[in-house]
């Protein structure tokens, strides 16, 4: 235990070191190119885009500095708090846990419902129901999840149908009927860690948490597609999300498990259903009214990711357009730093991984490729991808260690870089202009393959 213990002090602190490093080694390079840049600013269009490009990187640096900081120090608070919290934990046990609804919203999801139910039962917890509610399927979802009710006999397992009113309306369902104090609401396709409801339901001892964030894992790692996502989950999602809860401001809570006070999802009149992101528009109303968010890293749900390139886009084209829908109903924010406090940054920063970073990036592709054609400044070309490499290797090394996962998850980092970050910000780029735009869209499910 203290290897491990000291490995990850260890990864965290050669992160940061290396993160700063590449500072230095960007400075460094920008002075020894100096004449390549003299090219440029001869052009007063290619300057401002050098200069801008040098900014974006500079705020990319920051960026993956302070989530590495803030995520370790998150990290260590949850460390010291579970250790303090055993014998709480104990006591609770003895006077009755509070109960925990956990709703199932399922749309066609025949091929996954029976073991994503039967993970359900296994859950290391004495006080809960499960609600499956089937969103109007026209596949056999209900006449499976009935299988499941009929067998259980210690956990109630109560199974809902509906006629199709989408996710949201689903959830919302599924709230109106739970009879526990706390609902867990989850997909169709997630399977859980038998942990997932007593280590979320600590959070819930502080009154100003209205809901917690668990972590999302990719199950299906059988291809470069699925391996690259599960790095990405672990580097993208769950650091950002570890370095949000420091601030107890985490911005998007997960649709496959996020844990909520049934009086808080009542309070900001549950889901909505004008947004491709429900759950992050629910997440931005409960930080809007007043309450924090935590994470909960230790409570997992494995989700079946797009094994394929077109689901894929298709999938990341729908968060895109949803988040910047979520972030458009909440744009007072945008301009009230005042009165919306730390919400403030928070849509920012939003805007910022989900518009500027994207574009950037994109933009800094196609320069560089131009410049290494046009003037002869291949070298450019290649400091900028080394940059962005190096700082993909060193987080994903930090968050391998951290998150105990698959070490040779960080060898993905240099794919990562080189091609998937390239396609997904185009599709993110194509999504932001059509939704700018109000191109017309479709939900787009992914169809299951049956992984769990």
């Amino acid at each position: 235990m203290a290897v491990k213990r000291l490995a990850r002090y260890g990864a965290a602190l050669f992160a940061i070191v290396s993160v700063f490093a590449l500072v230095a080694f960007v400075y460094s390079q920008v002075g020894n190119t100096k004449g390549s840049f003299g090219v440029l600013l001869e052009n007063y269009v290619l300057a401002i885009i050098s200069g801008y490009l040098l900014i974006f990187l500079g705020m990319l640096i920051f960026r993956y500095a302070a989530m590495i900081l803030l995520s370790f120090m998150e990290h260590l608070e949850s460390m010291f708090k579970r250790k303090r919290a055993t014998p709480q934990v104990e006591y609770r046990q003895e006077i009755g846990l509070p109960m925990v609804t956990l709703v199932v919203p399922a749309y066609n999801e025949g091929p996954v419902i029976q073991p994503a139910v039967r993970s359900l039962l296994e859950l290391d917890y004495p006080n809960f129901e499960i609600v499956v509610v089937d969103d109007g399927s026209t596949d056999d979802t209900y006449e499976k999840a009935m299988v499941i009710a009929r067998e259980s006999r210690d956990i109630r397992v109560r199974v809902i149908t509906k006629r199709n009113g989408g996710k949201a309306d689903a959830l919302n369902t599924g709230m109106s009927v739970a009879r526990g104090e706390f609902v867990l609401n989850m997909d169709g396709d997630t399977k859980l860690s038998r942990n997932t409801l007593r280590a979320c339901i600590l959070h819930f001892e502080n009154p100003r948490i209205g809901a917690v964030a668990g972590n999302v894992k990719v199950l299906n790692r059988e291809n470069i597609w699925t391996n690259i996502q599960a790095l990405e989950y672990v580097e993208g999602l769950a650091m950002a999300r570890k370095a949000q809860s420091f601030m107890r401001v985490v911005n998007i809570i997960p649709g496959p498990l996020g844990m909520f006070r049934k009086s808080v999802l009542q309070q900001v009149g549950g889901y909505e259903s004008d947004t491709f992101a429900e759950d992050c528009d629910l997440t931005l109303k409960i930080l809007m009214h007043g309450w924090h968010i935590a994470y909960e890293p230790t409570a997992i749900a494995w989700v079946e990711t797009p094994s394929g390139l077109l689901d894929l886009l298709k999938q990341r084209y729908r968060w895109t357009r949803g988040i910047l829908q979520a972030a458009r109903k909440h744009s007072h924010a945008l301009w009230r730093p005042r009165s919306m406090g730390v919400n403030f940054y928070i849509l920012w920063y939003m805007l910022f991984e989900g518009i500027l970073w994207p574009f950037s990036t994109v933009l800094g592709n196609i320069f560089f490729v131009y410049v290494g054609v046009q003037y002869g400044l291949v070298t450019l070309l290649f400091y900028w991808w080394v940059q962005l490499t190096v700082l993909d290797v060193v987080a994903a090394a930090y968050c391998v260690v951290i998150e105990e996962e698959e070490p040779w998850l960080v060898l993905y980092a240099v794919a990562l870089r080189l091609f998937y970050i390239n396609i997904i910000d185009i599709a993110k780029v194509i999504a932001t202009i059509e939704e700018w735009r109000g191109t017309a869209m479709t939900w787009g499910k992914l169809e299951r393959e049956g992984k769990l």
